[in-house]
């Protein structure tokens, strides 16, 4: 995992890229407070790209290239499963959670949490016995995620607990996680959806509406996607709108950027790496 503690670095170069995509290096890396040999290395280190490849997946036509050739077709992604995701490998959902009960509004659960370092900038994690619950970034501070995640399971019991973090490093490390998803079965529908998206890809709201049977409710979809509380892991921030804006997300649309285009220049890498072996081993 990237040194998550740079990520407050690269969230300042990220809003400066984002508002001008064609900032020379220096510009950029004086906007981040760094020096620009020093900002380089730092935010090819979290990137995996250099701050000029990395400014290409933040523009809007990027986006557009990405609707045009990575759209992805649920259909296919759902009937091949998930195997191809190593983080949601052991993706563990319990459909009987969701049933017309206390469960699914938080009655009766215990959810132990804590705050965890990330890609993207501290998170509070929550889980429960069965996986984890949710994820919120800590923007603008732990106090106001561990809020907006509580308000969502309101007759739940909240204990701060230290074997949560085990869980938390090995999601944002991108080893095998469990997930136990709490919300209304429409909810875990788009949810669901949403992990049939491989990583460096991106569809749309329409496309999630349609995916799931309701190709006339893209309100409630968006909202569903927008109430998802396992960011990152369940990929909201792949969904798109047909024109390729990005459309709303939860914690920042600086965020969404960067996790867009994070996948997006390690999917690219991959294929590189990938393009590489097979000519030699030619």
């Amino acid at each position: 995992m990237p040194d998550p503690y740079h990520y407050a670095i690269i969230a300042r170069a990220l809003e400066a890229i984002a508002e001008d995509p064609t900032l020379s290096l220096d510009a950029v890396a004086g906007q981040a407070g760094l020096s620009p040999a020093h900002f380089q290395r730092v935010f090819s280190a979290w990137a995996g790209v250099s701050p000029k490849r990395f400014a290409q997946y933040l523009m809007m036509d990027h986006a557009r290239d990405l609707l045009a050739s990575r759209r992805t077709v649920l259909d296919t992604s759902l009937s091949a499963g998930l195997s191809g995701s190593s983080r949601l490998h052991d993706l563990f959902l319990r459909w009987e959670a969701m049933s017309p009960g206390d469960y699914a509004r938080g009655g009766d659960l215990r959810i132990g949490w804590t705050v965890a370092p990330s890609p993207f900038g501290e998170a509070v994690v929550m889980a429960t016995d069965r996986g984890i619950c949710g994820i919120g970034f800590c923007d603008p501070d732990a106090g106001a995620a561990f809020e907006d995640l509580r308000r969502r399971w309101p007759n739940a019991t909240f204990v701060s607990d230290d074997a949560v973090l085990p869980l938390a490093e090995a999601a944002f490390a991108g080893r095998d996680t469990r997930l136990h998803l709490l919300g209304g079965p429409f909810q875990i529908k788009v949810w669901e959806a949403l992990l049939a998206v491989p990583s460096g890809h991106v569809t749309t709201y329409s496309d999630v509406a349609c995916k799931i049977g309701h190709p006339k409710a893209m309100r409630a979809v968006g909202t569903a996607i927008g109430r998802n509380p396992v960011s990152w892991l369940i990929p909201c921030h792949r969904a798109l709108r047909k024109t390729g804006a990005l459309g709303g997300y939860h914690w920042g649309l600086t965020r969404k950027r960067a996790m867009l285009a994070h996948e997006a220049a390690r999917h690219d890498a991959a294929d590189e790496s990938g393009e590489l072996s097979e000519t030699h081993a030619r």
